[in-house]
């Protein structure tokens, strides 16, 4: 038997002992060759009569497997190419034979007449777990705190194929095992232990021991759902009616939080409800089914691409121009200590990096370091850190108003309002503090960066580092390239990035360079349904079930509405357009200025806040100035509503693409997704254009909404020869050093 991914031995007791250990890896995940060596494997313990029973377990420190090889299935989910043709039969069996092959192994291996125990020294998740289920018993350390169970697919648009489904439920009940399964919670071996998960908890060093132990004292051993007279825990919904209550409840739930735009949760809950009521043999092949559904739908094919691939790539640097030595950041400046500069502190030396947080006052420095004072006080209160790292943490961020304690900073980043001549004085000011080789960046959301650099001597070094707020919650961070920043530049911010744990995306040189301007759609598009008279109940809700965090009205109070009334005239003058005279510009001139409400930060705007600065209710008045011609809401005006506000944003992407303003698609997707929320089901903005329309429908939807509601709609130059040559971004604009298409 030649195994890759394993070692494999059998002691004098006839107990084999599979060690999983996938070469070149630091986590072993079921590639494809590893499930090849799974099914010979239990070949080769149900038909050697020498072998007594099995113990598998891990030969890395990391953990014993975190599942699937998703950049395995990612290739071949987001690859696009066309299959040999084959009959609809044909190709059904054939798919069905190849997402049943690890079921139907493990399954196999669960028969196989012989006991298998399995000893899990640290994480198990997705397969990783579902090969344990397949176990007849499991040992889990008990003296490693990063151990972690779970079933994560639904986090990325799947749901567990190789048994995960149907023998959890079987294990723990349905009521423990929906929420695990539909959230893709991860829980902890004490947990495990108690829900029965784990049948034994011992000392990592001991679990492979304990397990030969059992396997040789269970000869005859069997999983419980094989045994007569098994019943599954708290019953099944045809049979219990507290079982089927549960189904009931769980169904409405999940309707009221995904609004039916996640296939792999709605999927996972009739996997669950039709497969426990069944023999696990015809359950297991519900779940293979459902599997391969989910897998096949673009949502699933998107998020695994988004939310998992690029996300990690982008994570570990993917778009940092090489040939360039990684940076060691050890001390960094920060000019502005309001509530952007106190947060970008607080990451800082968070990250264990030496923090000057600047102001111009004395006092105002001091408050800002009282952010991150609140913060870790917060944090110990909670258990999740102690006094001394507390401590440790705040002797890193030194408050002052001294320029001079910049001078042997690697980098500064501004963080002053945005205004360009304040921001000209305070960029000058610091760079005539620091060294030759240190980086000024500035965290601006809006200003061009070229023009920030015009008082600047060295504009190599000069470059944007957009943070977004809170900081300490908001993971993303935007890079933007001046005319002359430098590509070792680009490389250095990218490392101070991934030091203090962000993931960064890379753009160039724009007003509102690629968050800010696409963002800004979502909410214009929101208060253009407002003016034409649609009821704000209807546009809220919509936006929320179009997958977007908040609704476009709720989103205007919260940047603020004066804010959204200045830029409105500023682009309509540029523009050659009289806002004032238009019904939007009219209504929101009327809202701000007469009736002084503008937003979330005065307690007052589309909504009424109350003092913990939660939205009430719309506000009851709106309808003075705004006739409600649309009150209800069928199916076809909610899709279409839907398609306006995604689309309108999605438009607005290709034509930061279009413009050079980004240049890679996973830049693309994340920044939509991690900046401003863009539907996460969808895999985000460019995602949401190449799977879940594809290029020719989007633009021509795209088409037909420009004729219907105005050129904002309209598809450019960029889309349409895409359509035409029926490409996707992900072929047009990839990572970089990938063989671009042709244009």
């Amino acid at each position: 038997m030649k195994l890759e991914t394993f070692k494999f031995d059998i002691d004098a007791d006839g107990i084999a002992h599979a060690i999983f250990d996938v070469p070149g890896r630091s986590m072993n995940t079921l590639t494809g060759k590893a499930v090849q060596d799974i099914i010979a494997i239990t070949q080769e313990v149900a038909s050697n009569e020498k072998i007594t029973g099995l113990v598998i377990s891990s030969g890395k420190e990391s953990g014993f497997c975190a599942g699937a090889d998703l950049g395995e299935m990612g290739n071949r989910a987001g690859a696009g190419g066309e299959q040999k043709k084959k009959s609809e039969d044909e190709l059904k069996k054939e798919q069905f034979e190849a997402g049943f092959a690890l079921n139907g192994t493990l399954r196999k291996l669960e028969t196989c007449g012989k006991p298998v125990a399995v000893a899990l020294n640290g994480l198990a998740l997705g397969g990783g777990l579902e090969v344990a289920l397949a176990c007849h018993y499991r040992v889990a350390a008990n003296d490693n705190p990063r151990i972690q169970f779970g079933l994560p697919e639904a986090k990325i648009g799947l749901l567990p194929g190789a048994g995960g489904t149907q023998r959890l439920p079987r294990l723990v009940g349905v009521q423990a095992a929906l929420p695990l399964i539909l959230q893709g919670e991860s829980f902890n071996a004490e947990k495990a232990h108690s829900m029965g998960v784990v049948q034994e908890l011992a000392p990592g060093a001991e679990t492979v021991a304990r397990a030969k132990a059992w396997v040789k004292a269970n000869p005859k051993a069997k999983a419980p759902w094989d045994e007569k007279g098994y019943k599954v825990p708290g019953g099944v919904p045809h049979k219990s009616p507290g079982a089927g209550q549960v189904a009931t409840m769980a169904n409405m739930m999940l309707a009221s939080k995904t609004y039916g735009n996640y296939p792999a949760q709605k999927n996972i809950l009739s996997c669950i409800y039709e497969g426990i009521q069944v023999p696990i043999d015809a359950g297991l092949r519900i779940e293979t089914r459902y599997f391969i559904n989910t897998q096949q739908r673009p949502e699933a094919k998107a998020m695994i691409r988004s939310l998992f691939l690029s996300t990690q790539a982008l994570s570990k640097g993917a778009n940092r121009p090489s040939g360039f030595e990684k940076a060691e950041l050890k001390k960094v400046g920060i000019i502005g200590a309001g509530l952007m500069g106190a947060g970008i502190a607080y990451e800082q030396a968070r990250a264990g990096i030496r923090t000057v947080l600047v102001d111009v006052k004395q006092e105002a420095a001091e408050k800002g370091k009282q952010y991150a004072v609140r913060l870790v006080e917060k944090d110990i209160s909670r258990g999740k850190s102690t006094k001394e790292k507390g401590d440790a943490l705040l002797s890193l961020i030194t408050p002052t108003t001294d320029y001079k304690l910049l001078e042997d900073c690697d980098l500064i980043v501004e963080a002053v309002y945005e205004d360009i001549d304040l921001k000209h004085k305070v960029l000058a000011d610091a760079e005539a503090a620091l060294g030759e080789n240190a980086i000024v960046g500035s965290n601006t959301s809006t200003l061009p960066i070229t023009q920030l650099s015009t008082p600047l001597k060295r504009k190599d070094k000069f470059i944007g580092i957009h943070f977004f707020s809170p900081v300490e919650r908001m993971g993303l961070v935007e890079i933007i390239m001046g005319k002359e920043t430098s590509q070792e530049t680009l490389a250095k911010t990218i490392d101070y990035v991934l030091k203090i744990r962000k993931t960064p995306i890379v753009v160039n040189d724009s007003r509102g360079f690629y968050t800010s301007r696409c963002f800004g759609t979502y909410t214009q598009e929101g208060l253009e349904m407002l003016s034409e008279g649609i009821k704000p109940a209807i546009i809220e809700n919509v936006g929320r079930q179009a997958g977007m965090p908040m609704g476009p009205l709720e989103v205007s109070d919260s940047v603020g509405l004066d804010t959204a009334l200045k830029v409105g005239r500023a682009t309509a003058k540029a523009v050659g357009f009289d806002y004032n005279e238009a019904p939007l510009g009219r209504m929101m001139a009327w809202i701000v200025e007469d009736k002084g409400r503008v937003g979330r930060k005065a307690g007052k705007g589309f909504y009424d806040y109350n003092d913990q600065g939660k939205p009430d209710r719309i506000w009851p008045d709106l309808n003075e100035q705004v006739e409600v011609k649309i009150d209800e809401c069928p199916p076809a005006l909610k899709k279409e509503l839907t398609n306006r506000l995604l689309i309108r944003q999605a438009i607005e992407v290709s034509r930061c693409f279009e413009e050079g303003v980004i240049q890679d698609a996973r830049d693309g997707d994340i920044g939509s997704i991690l900046a401003w929320g863009f539907a996460p089901y969808t895999g985000g903005c460019v995602s949401y254009m190449d799977l879940i329309w594809g290029v020719p429908a989007f633009v021509a939807e795209a088409d037909r909404l420009a004729e219907k509601y105005g050129e904002r709609f309209r598809p450019g130059k960029l889309l349409r020869e895409m359509a035409e040559k029926g490409q996707s971004f992900y072929e047009r604009f990839p990572p970089a050093g990938e063989k671009k298409a042709a244009a």
